[in-house]
């Protein structure tokens, strides 16, 4: 075998290009790759366009699930190829459209599932199970065949009427076209805030795209709150009832001591105004109260007995004194 080094620079060099070509070459199309792109190739047939292109999203009930992959002419339909991911469930008879993604014009290719099992790779969705936001065609044809019924001498007739009832215009429609005139010019001046407006909206439009999956487990939390209530509802429901017999055998017991509480009232609102009567002379009461009341507790505060004095008395005998030494008895 021979050695690396003695081999012909140039081979190795052209080899080596084009290993890194392939690589480069696999990196950019490596979600074409079966491997490591992964989902099924499927296939859709369209009267129009739509303003459809490469790289769009492919939606089911709202959820993407894959992504358009080429929009080309195929005869006298449009011929969709878009990628599903691994995983989306959907039978032989989906049909297929293009709806507005965003005010701005941004599309997406929605898949309306039907019929059992699992559409099979590679297979085309017919033109009689697709819709176009709108059919240029068909409008144009629908515009022909109305331009072809106008009347011309009856429309130049009306004409001719509305020009000379408008020749005496009342000062009433006048106002009004001067006020449709004024708002045109404030819409005219509101343009840039306008302009503004439609870049917030397509900010947010933006925003709400990209949190598909936090609005999804939102659903899906509430969901599982729902089935919670709903699991609950017997206990919920045993307490609504148990809070009406309550509310019954209260005001049954009303009712009931209504008799004896009415003689307590009357008398406790008595006694009430006799209190509020005498006030002044219960807080003076209370103020004239309190210093007997402190001396009182320092009597009986160092033991069970009483303890105090009296002034401006004389002292009591002395009974039993011992008579200190050297004095005589």
């Amino acid at each position: 075998m021979i050695p690396f080094r003695e081999r012909n620079p140039v081979v190795v060099g052209a080899v080596s290009l084009a290993v890194i070509g392939t690589a480069m070459v696999a990196a950019f199309r490596a979600g074409d790759l079966p491997v490591i792109g992964g989902g099924d190739t499927y296939y859709a047939s369209f009267s129009e366009a739509g303003g459809l292109k490469a790289d769009d999203e492919v939606r089911i009930a709202g959820v993407r699930i894959g992504k358009v992959t080429d929009v080309g002419l195929d005869g006298n339909h449009v011929k969709v190829a878009f990628k599903v991911d691994s995983g989306a469930d959907f039978g032989p008879d989906t049909a297929a459209a293009i709806k507005v993604k965003t005010i701005l014009g941004q599309m997406y290719l929605a898949l309306q599932p039907s019929g059992p099992g699992q559409m099979k790779e590679g297979a085309t969705i017919p033109v009689d199970r697709t819709s176009s936001p709108y059919d240029v065609v068909d409008a144009f044809s629908g515009l022909a065949d109305t331009a072809d019924k106008i009347d011309t001498d009856q429309l130049a007739k009306s004409f001719r009427t509305l020009a000379a009832l408008t020749r005496n215009t009342p000062e009433e429609f006048k106002a009004a076209l001067a006020g449709v005139s004024a708002l045109s010019r404030n819409v005219a001046k509101r343009d840039d805030q306008l302009n503004t407006l439609l870049r917030n909206l397509h900010t947010v439009s933006a925003v709400l795209d990209k949190r598909d999956d936090d609005l999804i487990g939102l659903m899906k939390d509430a969901d599982v709150l729902f089935r919670a209530v709903v699991a609950r509802r017997e206990a919920i429901h045993n307490l609504l009832v148990s809070t009406s017999t309550l509310g019954q055998e209260l005001t049954a017991l009303v009712k009931q001591s209504r008799a004896d509480l009415a003689p307590a009232l009357a008398h406790t609102e008595s006694v009430l105004r006799v209190l509020n009567k005498n006030q002044d002379n219960l807080d003076q009461s209370l103020r004239l109260m309190a210093p007997f009341y402190r001396v009182f507790a320092n009597t009986l505060g160092t033991g069970p007995w009483f303890d105090t004095w009296i002034s401006n008395m004389p002292p009591g005998p002395q009974l039993n004194r011992v008579a200190p030494a050297g004095e005589g008895r």
